[in-house]
């Protein structure tokens, strides 16, 4: 073992809190977890610093095997340690997955590194030529110095001021032995130079000369630089954190009241190495509670742990570990994760894309990228207004709009300018409640969507029960069956509806139900037949009441996957993700507030880990441009459909308007009851099953009045002939 220099130990140090309790040899290799690793003598003898000090008496050493116990102060490698612990053969940034991304970086870093300086220079000429010149002067003093023996006159002075007359001298002898022989030296140096130096300079070749030089100068600017100051700058500035030690996450837990570290049975203890993860960007170690400690107690202690690591709560993640509820994952990033951008949408390339295949969605706060599957799945998403909601649902629309044989449809209840250029490539649109200049009857459209969804599930349903097995082996639709061009009623459909909870609060509560209904029959067989729902909604609660209000919760709460950005409270964020989700630790009115946070949420129910996810950005001109691409790629293979393809939406045929006048016939009034029964009988493919109150609602939807109409004697609500044709004239001016 190396001795430290001057023969002096180190200060002790205290290795009580990087111990853990030792029972018997019955111990399981994870309950051993966490204990000091015994190493070789040769280990011993190999390590940059070791200490070998006895603590209280008691030494570590295993006499059976000679391995010798010791603290270890190596940069990434914390105690305790886990024994059979292993680094990966391959390092995970040079793995074939991660070699380009690694090369990437390498290249943009170099190429910043090389332009900085490249542009300053000059003026590294300039101080370069400077320090060397201090360089060589200091050498020249250090030399003059060594020669004379600096403090040496002290020396004599004291002999001669205690009267020491042999000592003096015997000091002047030395002195001058010394200078004398420190004299030549310096004298054969200069002079091995001034003859040496002109006969390298005419003999030795020029590219020499000039390497030498630069070394010479080189080695003289470095020694006559001031303190503090480099030759260059720094192109790239290195990211400062603070830095995770076991001590600081005792201290952290101890402080949280999840231990107590005088108490044997009450240690926080470690059941992996702390090291940096495989991203760099942040420090993570397994964590083991007390026994009577849960997860549950962490949980609730997150912020506390924060505050004793001295960070922000953001900069903690835990995770929960599947081996033992006091067990779990403590993941200390670097910096603010949320606080940094995850970046534009790789949709951008504008190439097709599957809606079988995963889609990049965002970043994780690992930084990790993280992919949803959309097949067979049904996605809630839930914020308040303006922290990314709608940036989000779009997102998922411009990847199935990328995928050209998917039937997409876009229902809108707020009619915002984001879902215009959806034009481009829907099947269907519908557009807000009430009638406006981008659809006269909202409502109607939207019933016969959803009937046309229903349609669809039933054709796709028909379809695979009568193929045959080599086609359809498991009576499931197959991406090979979905662009099939003998089986176009097979295609995929995506529904995104943003605002949803509009079209439960309708100004009829009869079509409110008719609504509800058909979405919760879509949500409930639509996935198995193809249909992927997406629903996006700011008030994803109280809505309704009675069998409407039922609908909707059952509607919103049989979503599968859940997305919750910023929410207002609690009751908000568990109406989004689900009681469960909060009492696993998931609040998303905790996520933080501000420009920068937009786009964040937690992504629940996609997989077995939660992520907090950094949304990839597409703005309203990127969503154009990858509009742009997906029409193209639908007009090259032949799939625009519906309103993109400039049909008309099915069932559109049936003008509300146009149908009462023509039940009305001679009549001049007639009452809504009649109306409705004369519909259904007269055109039952349009409006069978109709209510005196659907089409009430319709029809005052289109600005018609409902009156007091007077037939046989009976004076009920009803419409006059006169109003439905003024409210015509009104639409076709």
């Amino acid at each position: 073992m190396t001795e430290p220099m001057n023969n002096e130990l180190p200060d002790p140090i205290d290795l009580d809190a990087h111990r853990t309790r030792r029972d018997d040899d019955s111990r399981t290799p994870d309950e051993q977890a966490g204990q000091i690793v015994p190493l070789s003598p040769r280990e011993v003898e190999s390590m940059d610093t070791a200490y070998e000090i006895a603590l209280d008496g008691d030494s570590d050493d295993d006499p059976a095997t000679g391995n010798v116990l010791v603290p270890v102060d190596t940069p990434g490698l914390m105690l305790p340690v886990q024994e059979g612990a292993r680094l990966p053969i391959i390092p995970v940034h040079l793995r074939p997955g991660n070699l380009r991304g690694t090369i990437r970086r390498a290249l943009i870093r170099t190429g910043h590194v090389t332009a900085f300086h490249a542009v300053r220079a000059p003026w590294y000429g300039v101080k370069f030529g400077w320090f060397a010149a201090r360089g060589l002067a200091r050498l020249v003093r250090n030399q003059l110095n060594w020669w004379w023996v600096p403090n040496s006159f002290a020396l004599e002075q004291k002999a001669a001021d205690a009267g020491e007359l042999k000592e003096w001298e015997k000091i002047h002898r030395q002195l001058k032995a010394t200078r004398m022989w420190r004299g030549g030296v310096l004298a054969a140096q200069n002079l091995g130079l001034l003859i040496g130096a002109p006969i390298a300079y005419a003999s030795a070749p020029g590219a020499a000369l000039v390497a030498a030089g630069a070394i010479a100068a080189g080695g003289l600017a470095h020694y006559g630089r001031p303190a503090g100051q480099t030759l260059i700058g720094t192109a790239v500035v290195a990211p400062r954190y603070r830095k995770l030690t076991s001590d600081v996450v005792l201290r952290a837990y101890y402080a949280a009241g999840l231990g107590n570290p005088d108490k044997t049975d009450q240690q926080v203890t470690f059941g992996s190495i702390m090291s940096r993860d495989a991203s760099d960007t942040g420090t993570e170690v397994t964590i083991d509670l007390p026994w009577g400690k849960s997860w549950s107690d962490v949980l609730k202690s997150r912020e506390k742990i924060a505050s004793g690591l001295d960070v922000h709560v953001r900069q903690v993640f835990l995770t929960e570990d599947d081996t033992s509820s006091r067990r779990h994952r403590l993941f200390v990033a670097d910096t603010d994760p949320l606080a940094v951008p995850a970046g534009r949408t790789d949709l951008l390339d504008g190439k097709q894309r599957s809606i079988w295949e995963p889609m990049k969605i965002g970043r994780d706060e690992r930084d990790r990228l993280v992919e949803l599957s959309l097949m067979w799945f049904s996605l809630l998403i839930g914020a308040q207004p303006r922290k990314g909601k709608t940036f989000f649902a779009r997102l998922i629309a411009l990847h199935a709009a990328l995928d050209p044989w998917v039937k997409l449809i876009v229902v809108d209840g707020k009619k915002s300018p984001d879902w215009l250029g959806f034009r481009k490539v829907a099947h269907r649109m519908v557009f807000g409640e009430l009638p406006n200049p981008l659809d006269d009857d909202p409502i109607t459209h939207l019933l016969a969507v959803l009937d046309e969804v229903l349609d669809h599930i039933d054709k796709v349903n028909a379809r695979l029960t009568s193929l045959p097995v080599d086609e359809c082996p498991d009576g499931k639709l197959t991406p090979a069956l979905s662009r099939d061009r003998r089986y176009p009623e097979l295609r995929v459909m995506v529904l995104v509806m943003e605002e949803f909870q509009v079209y439960f609060e309708t100004a009829s509560q009869e079509v409110n139900k008719q609504i509800a209904d058909k979405l919760s029959k879509i949500l409930a067989i639509g996935p198995s037949a193809g249909v992927v729902l997406v629903s996006a909604s700011q008030k994803p609660s109280s809505v309704g009441a009675g069998d409407v209000q039922r609908l909707f919760n059952r509607f919103r709460d049989n979503h599968t996957i859940r997305y919750a950005l910023r929410c207002g409270n609690r009751d908000v964020s568990m109406a989004v993700l689900g009681g469960d989700a909060y009492q696993e630790g998931y609040d998303a009115s905790s996520l933080p507030v501000g420009d920068k946070f937009r786009g964040i949420g937690y992504l629940y129910g996609a997989a077995d880990q939660t992520p907090t996810v950094r949304s990839f950005l597409a703005d309203g001109k990127d969503a154009d441009k990858i509009l742009d691409a997906a029409r193209k790629h639908r007009e090259r293979l032949g799939t625009l459909t519906g309103q993109a393809a400039g049909e008309q939406i099915e069932r559109d045929t049936r003008d509300v308007l146009a149908d009462i006048l023509t039940v009305l016939g001679a009549d001049t009034a007639a009452h809504w009851e009649a109306i409705a029964g004369r519909l259904a009988e007269q055109m039952p493919e349009q409006y069978d099953g109709t209510t005196p109150e659907a089409i009430s609602a319709q029809a005052r939807a289109l600005n018609v009045p409902s009156r007091d109409v007077k037939r046989d004697g009976v004076n009920r609500k009803g419409c006059r002939a006169v109003d439905i044709r003024a409210a015509i004239d009104r639409r076709n001016p």
